[in-house]
């Protein structure tokens, strides 16, 4: 596949999280990118944290095809776990029933934020046959155990290489460990690989009697069945590095006897007014609760201004400078097309023009540098200055050239490609009775234009403050007065 940046590609450098430095991506098949990603257990509706999680790897995976890459993209489904059980028993619901209402709003929710969907999103309780025999060929070569209580375990001094990606020494590790362990695990960190039945629990026929997989050998079996031994990238947030990440490595390794993923990406943890998210620090927002206060391309483009490995505070402060900053890019758009008198659309070869510029080069450049977001950002501000600069010095072919690349590049964050009036109008957080309606808006800017004609400027002045009031921002220019919602 050629694209505009087919010759960018060898430029690409991704930060490993196990070497600990950026490295030039080489795929492991010339063209083709394998890519899996840890998703969401569906016991609850998806928070924040999973929100950038969603949005950094959606912004890999669009900068890869970009790039001319074939993306495979995975991202699993936990659809079996104790969390569900739990919920699923509080709720008197069938666990099916469950899981099935909270894929249903993840996905609902992931398309609010502008994310394409996975290629692939297998569950883990279509793959109980893949775990059991990853399961049987650990236990085979004395990678792992059957207790006495009927559950099986991952002997983790077994794999010389565990810590490896967490940078943590299992000598030290056991130093510090707690004596009231388990006492059918031999090490207080081996780990379960699949758990006994318990009474009123989902459970399958296995060699090691009736159970259920554990958390870690799930993300292995369907990494390995979707992608291979070995894959491209692995993916997920900072919070799954250890022990979840790690426990996936020493299992993977060992089951396979191949090098498990080539590189590691670990999104960045979000905290709220500088603590960490949690629901008994009352802290806590579903990605529902934010985009019903703010547009979901706010929200996006929040997430998208800070790098994917940095960490991030929320808070309403946050997210009103990220508005307005989204803002300053839209009219930016705004008074190009007003100038133009016509509606920017973007087509392949104004894209492959506008990566050819001086500013579609610096972009590249950022995104090249490890999918760094927030510079590519500030390159699409740069060209919004230049933008206000043409106009100012009312040269429209110029704004107008600039407006076709500011668009253009942004196409792959998925960020200014609404109508510009659709989005600086669009009605933010709740509403009231007494809110103005678009007609209502728009009536009122009649009557003000009427009444500067005839010369009645108190009652246009009267009527601006009455809109600015109620949060309405008048922009007056040759082409006319529109409006926008502050």
């Amino acid at each position: 596949m050629t694209t505009p940046l087919a010759d960018a590609m060898s430029q690409l450098a991704i930060y490993d999280s196990l070497t600990g430095r950026k490295q030039s991506f080489k795929p492991l098949v010339e063209g083709k990118v394998g890519m899996y990603v840890c998703g969401m257990t569906v016991y609850d509706y998806c928070h924040i944290g999973h929100a950038r999680v969603m949005v950094g790897f959606d912004m890999a995976v669009r900068w890869l095809k970009q790039l001319g890459y074939d993306v495979n993209y995975v991202r699993n489904i936990t659809d079996i776990d104790d969390k569900i059980i739990a919920r699923a028993a509080e709720n008197d619901e069938e666990i099916g029933v469950l899981t099935e209402r909270f894929i249903k709003a993840m996905h609902e929710d992931a398309a609010a934020l502008g994310c394409e969907r996975p290629d692939l999103e297998p569950r883990a309780t279509a793959h109980i046959d893949e775990m059991q025999q990853m399961i049987e060929t650990l236990v085979t070569g004395n990678y792992a155990y059957a207790g006495d209580n009927g559950d099986v375990y991952y002997a983790v001094d077994s794999f010389a290489d565990y810590g490896k990606l967490s940078k943590r020494n299992l000598e030290d590790m056991q130093a510090g460990a707690r004596v009231d362990v388990e006492n059918d695990k031999r090490n207080p960190f081996d780990f379960v690989l699949w758990k006994a039945a318990k009474p009123d629990e989902p459970q399958w026929a296995s060699p090691w009697g009736q159970g259920r997989p554990g958390w870690h050998i799930e993300c292995s079996a369907m990494s390995t069945k979707c992608l291979g031994h070995t894959f491209d990238i692995h993916g997920g947030g900072h919070d799954l590095q250890f022990p979840h990440h790690e426990n996936e490595i020493a299992q993977s390794e060992a089951a396979t006897g191949c090098e498990y993923a080539r590189n590691w990406m670990h999104v960045g943890f979000i905290n709220v007014d500088g603590e960490k998210m949690s629901k008994s620090l009352d802290n806590f927002f579903t990605i529902r609760d934010v985009v019903a206060k703010y547009l979901s391309e706010t929200v996006r483009f929040f997430l998208l201004s800070s790098h994917y490995r940095s960490q991030v505070n929320f808070s309403d402060s946050a997210l009103d400078e990220a508005h307005n900053s989204l803002s300053r890019l839209y009219n930016a758009l705004k008074l190009a097309e007003q100038q133009k008198g016509q509606a920017i659309v973007i087509d392949e070869d104004l894209t492959t023009e506008a990566y050819r510029t001086t500013a579609g080069q610096d972009f590249i450049k950022a995104m090249n540098d490890d999918f760094n977001s927030s510079t590519a950002i500030s390159v699409l501000f740069g060209l919004a200055r230049d933008i206000n600069k043409a106009i100012k010095a009312e040269d429209v072919e110029t704004a107008w050239k600039l407006a076709q690349q500011l668009k253009a590049l942004a196409q792959v964050l998925n960020i200014l490609q609404q109508p510009v009036q659709q989005f600086l109008q669009a009605v933010v957080g709740d509403t009231t009775e007494n809110s103005l309606t678009d007609v209502m808006i728009d009536d009122l800017i009649v009557e003000r234009a009427e009444a500067k004609t005839n010369k009645n400027f108190a009652r246009a002045d009267a009527i601006r403050e009455q809109l600015k009031e109620a949060g309405i921002e008048l922009e007056d220019s040759r082409a006319g007065t529109t409006w926008r919602r502050a």
